[in-house]
């Protein structure tokens, strides 16, 4: 802690009128370059955080956020499973699962999709497709009817329209007397859906479980395994490493969203690190620039400073005084950086709008990004760890211009005075 003296002076400069104007340019230039890239990296991050919860929320809404299979493949008594996960109460819901991959065809279109077979009124409490429907509904899927629920870019690449019809081409072969045939069964279109994921909506096609069973030959009864919703999705890696120690090990085993996304996920994290990093070395530019500034101070205040010497002034306090300095402008930086960052982060969906009015643009076209506007959600850690970053960046370069102030010989800087 620097005593009174230290602070005074070192203050005093601050306040000064110096009849060095480039100093007062550098130490001006340090305080708008620490502010604009805390603002930057602020700004920058909250958004990443915004796409990324976006996309997060996205992905949820079509799959479980924990799921518990059979390493055979085939349950075959999964309401027990079910209600046995159900006592645990971080679970909201529980529901059964086929999934198996397909061909579709109509006429001269083909398609590769994921077809997964679910119970309508139990798919409901672990996943928000029902609400993604925009023509039809999940009550459409009838056992024994053959209906169908169609993503809608795999739907549009079909050619096909609710009420229509499409054939489902399984990779079992029956045997016939002309040799092995593909299994194949035609579907009616019963509803369209659009999740605003490319993934579900090119790849994915929707049936009733008893539908999936008889289309994948699966013994009556006989499921994939038991998709689970929890109260927190953030409890799921930890949940699900319980169950996988509660679980024979066997015989079942247990997996959750961020395992099933973890290359996602882990692609977005190593982003948002790198711009961490990226644009901290722009905060460490305008940092280091206190360097220079102290530098000349500390070459414009030689006399001063040997007059404090002789007056028995410490090394050490007038490394305080200069350090007094460099950490005053490094503070004032990053005060006006946290408060520009965190103002504009949480106004983005007003600013950008702006932008795009002024200069006549659109930065998201809709056609093009599944996400047309820009979110942005500023957290409490990115701003903090910012923060500290950017004010120890300024506090370090305050030292060497404060050591060597302190080395300064008296009988030198007053030799020619």
């Amino acid at each position: 802690m620097f005593r009174p003296l230290e602070l005074f002076i070192g203050l005093r400069y601050m306040r000064a009128k110096r009849h060095n104007h480039f100093v007062s340019f550098i130490s001006l230039s340090s305080t708008l370059g620490i502010a604009l890239g805390i603002t930057a990296l602020i700004t920058v991050l909250s958004v990443m955080n915004g796409f990324q919860e976006e996309v997060r929320g996205r992905i949820l809404a079509m799959t479980p956020h924990a799921t518990i299979n059979r390493w055979n493949g085939v349950e075959d008594d999964w309401q027990a499973v079910r209600d046995w996960a159900l006592k645990d109460p971080r679970v909201m819901g529980g529901a059964p699962y086929i999934s198996g991959e397909a061909m579709l065809n109509n006429g001269s279109f083909v398609s590769g999709a994921m077809i997964q077979g679910i119970l309508p009124e139990e798919e409901k409490k672990v996943s928000d497709i029902g609400s993604k429907m925009f023509d039809g509904a999940l009550e459409g899927l009838q056992p024994g009817k053959f209906g169908i629920i169609l993503g809608q870019v795999l739907a549009k690449s079909l050619g096909v329209m609710v009420g229509e019809k499409v054939t489902v081409i399984t990779p079992q072969s029956i045997a016939t007397p002309v040799g092995n045939l593909p299994r194949l069964k035609r579907f009616d279109v019963v509803g369209l859906f659009k999740a605003g994921m490319y993934e579900y909506d090119r790849g994915l096609a929707l049936v009733h479980i008893d539908d999936a069973a008889k289309l994948f030959q699966y013994p009556e009864g006989a499921v994939n395994g038991v998709r689970l919703k929890l109260h927190d999705l953030f409890m799921a890696p930890r949940f699900s490493l319980e169950l996988s120690s509660k679980l024979p090990a066997e015989i079942f085993t247990a997996s959750n969203w961020t395992q099933d996304h973890a290359s996602y996920f882990r692609a977005v994290q190593i982003e948002k690190t790198a711009m961490f990093v990226i644009l901290t070395l722009i905060v460490a530019v305008a940092a280091f620039n206190i360097v220079s500034m102290l530098v000349m101070v500390v070459t414009d205040k030689q006399a001063d400073i040997a007059i404090l010497r002789t007056l028995g002034i410490s090394k050490l306090s007038i490394m305080g005084i200069f350090i007094v300095q460099g950490v005053t402008i490094g503070l004032v930086g990053t005060l006006l950086g946290l408060i520009g960052g965190v103002a504009l982060a949480t106004n983005v969906d007003v600013v950008v709008p702006f932008i795009e009015r002024l200069f006549n643009i659109k930065m998201l076209s809709p056609d093009v990004y599944l996400i047309s506007d820009i979110p942005s959600k500023v957290q409490l850690n990115d701003v903090l760890t910012i923060g500290l970053v950017a004010f120890g960046l300024s506090a370090l370069a305050t030292l060497y211009p404060a050591w060597q102030a302190a080395h300064t010989q008296p009988a030198e800087a007053l030799r020619y005075e």
